[in-house]
């Protein structure tokens, strides 16, 4: 036992056991190997890490913006092309609506036209029906007036040249012929 006391007294209690030691300075120097790769992480490896991620927030805040932008500028062509749109169909409306009412017109303006020149076709046509009539009936006149003369020379036996004479009596017998066909109708 009295070994055991004396190496019981010669162990100090404020000096741990070795083997605690060992454990202890391991340990120590684990959290300075620790605290070195942190710092080192923290000065090189992080500032790295957060330019990285800030440049892809800002290509992402970059995109959405122009995703915005691009979506804002087509709203805006899709409006243009829609008043564009608007403005032909309107446009070929009022072409529509003027070529029909030129094409009223002119159909009128035809009719009209061909209305007068009808009329004055009609017109010419009693005229040289009615100048025709005249001539054919001055010429049947001279004719019948030569036959009747001719034929009353003969039956009488005598000339009958005296032209006043002989007008009057042609006159008056086409006259009594005329009253009898119109008689007749």
């Amino acid at each position: 036992m009295n070994l055991l006391v004396l190496a019981a007294e010669t162990e100090n209690p404020l000096v741990p056991p070795i083997p605690e030691l060992v454990i202890g300075l391991i340990a120590v120097i684990g959290l300075i190997a620790f605290v070195i790769v942190f710092g080192f992480l923290a000065k090189k490896l992080l500032p790295n890490i957060n330019k990285v991620l800030d440049e892809r927030r800002e290509a992402i805040e970059g995109g959405i913006e122009k995703a915005e932008a691009a979506q804002t500028e087509a709203q805006s062509v899709l409006e243009q092309y829609k008043a564009q749109l608007a403005e032909a169909r309107h446009e070929a409306a009022r072409l529509r609506q003027e070529a029909l009412e030129q094409g009223t017109a002119l159909k009128e303006e035809l009719r009209a036209e061909g209305q007068r020149q009808r009329e004055e076709i009609i017109a010419a046509g009693h005229a040289q029906i009615a100048a025709d009539r005249k001539a054919a009936s001055q010429a049947l006149r001279q004719d019948v007036g030569k036959l009747a003369t001719d034929l009353a020379g003969k039956l009488v036996g005598e000339s009958l040249e005296d032209v006043a004479r002989q007008s009057r009596t042609i006159d008056r017998f086409l006259s009594e012929l005329e009253e009898k066909a119109e008689a007749a109708r």
